[in-house]
């Protein structure tokens, strides 16, 4: 599938463009591009999360340049505790003003 999207040019995105405005609406699509960017976020923010979980295991038993003292290493995963908790509160409250911003959505 990526030769077909290497072999749009100029014009082939243009039209895709007209298209999606006509489908939407010009009003629309910063909504659009709004959520598709809170949920790219949450996504990427999900993903590290799970990248973190992995690179935990073999960064433990493996001998590093780096060496973490065992309060550091506890800190350290404290502070991405509080930053994923600061995340997912962020993405709440962003729902929750576009809920507020939008009530005519109905979701």
């Amino acid at each position: 599938m990526l030769p077909l999207i290497g072999s749009l040019g100029t014009p082939e995105l243009l039209l895709i463009f007209l298209v999606v405005i006509l489908l939407f609406g010009a009003t629309k699509l910063p909504d659009l591009a709004r959520g598709s960017g809170r949920a790219l976020r949450i996504f990427k923010a999900e993903t590290k999360g799970l990248m973190d979980d992995d690179d935990d295991a073999p960064a433990e038993s493996t001998t590093t340049a780096q060496q973490l003292t065992p309060e550091e290493t506890a800190r350290q995963r404290e502070l991405e505790s509080r930053q994923a908790e600061l995340d997912r509160r962020q993405a709440e409250i962003d729902a929750e003003r576009d809920r507020l911003n939008h009530p005519d959505s109905g979701v």
